[in-house]
């Protein structure tokens, strides 16, 4: 998956506190987890922030989504090694990996695993590949598909408002730059609505080419500020 604008920052503790017991033969082998998730300025409790774990026996993983209070339980086998990723917009980066020993005999896990996650998320990302015909406010087809990541992105992070932010190099007045950058945030905007996002969770913004991330002295440099940012704001 492609990487955020900023990098992700978190620790993971993983705090094993587990107990074989003897157990009739019918039972799973497989062990409790339960997972919370905090903020890792504030020590908020996150909500909707989507885990994932990877096996490292066969790469079969196992999601959870954190509830109101930032936890969730699962059920993972016995026997395996998992990595630990937190998903965010187009990206998901492995911070810790947990590992479950086999079981012997009639042996079964009686008290949890438990796995507490402190999380940083970006405060911003880059829409990568969402262009826009030359000088022009007009999608290219192949910008819809990052759209649709974000809607869904957008729809289970149901509580999240954000700001579109609409860049451009500095080739061309500077009126005439940002009035081209508002109308392609607007433009963004518009689609997220059309998709099911709520107007209130939205702003879009021009910032012309004041706002440039790198310089626009090269075709690649003009290329990377000519951007669509989305800042969180809630």
């Amino acid at each position: 998956m492609k990487k955020l604008l900023l990098s992700l920052s978190l620790a993971v503790s993983v705090i094993l506190t587990t107990t074989a017991q003897e157990t009739p033969l019918n039972l799973p082998k497989d062990a409790p987890v339960n997972v919370v998730i905090k903020d890792a300025k504030t020590g908020n409790f996150l909500n909707h922030e989507l885990v994932v774990f990877r096996s490292k026996i066969n790469s079969r993983e196992y999601q959870g989504l954190s509830d109101e209070q930032g936890k969730f339980s699962l059920r993972l086998p016995a026997g395996d090694k998992y990595e630990i990723f937190v998903l965010g917009f187009q990206d998901s980066t492995s911070y810790n990996v947990l590992d479950i020993p086999a079981l012997k005999g009639n042996g079964f896990y009686k008290n949890p695993f438990n796995v507490n996650i402190e999380f940083e998320a970006p405060a911003s990302f880059v829409l990568e590949n969402c262009t826009f015909e030359s000088g022009k406010a007009t999608l290219v087809p192949e910008a819809y598909k990052v759209l649709n990541e974000l809607v869904e992105y957008l729809k289970r992070k149901d509580d999240e408002k954000i700001e579109i932010g609409g860049h451009t190099d500095n080739v061309g007045k500077a009126e005439a730059n940002m009035i081209l950058s508002k109308d392609r945030a607007n433009t963004v905007m518009a689609y997220l609505v059309s998709q099911g996002i709520t107007p209130d969770r939205l702003t879009a913004k021009g910032y012309g080419f004041t706002e440039p991330i790198t310089d626009n002295d090269t075709d690649e440099g003009r290329q990377t500020n000519r951007r669509t940012e989305v800042k969180i704001i809630q």
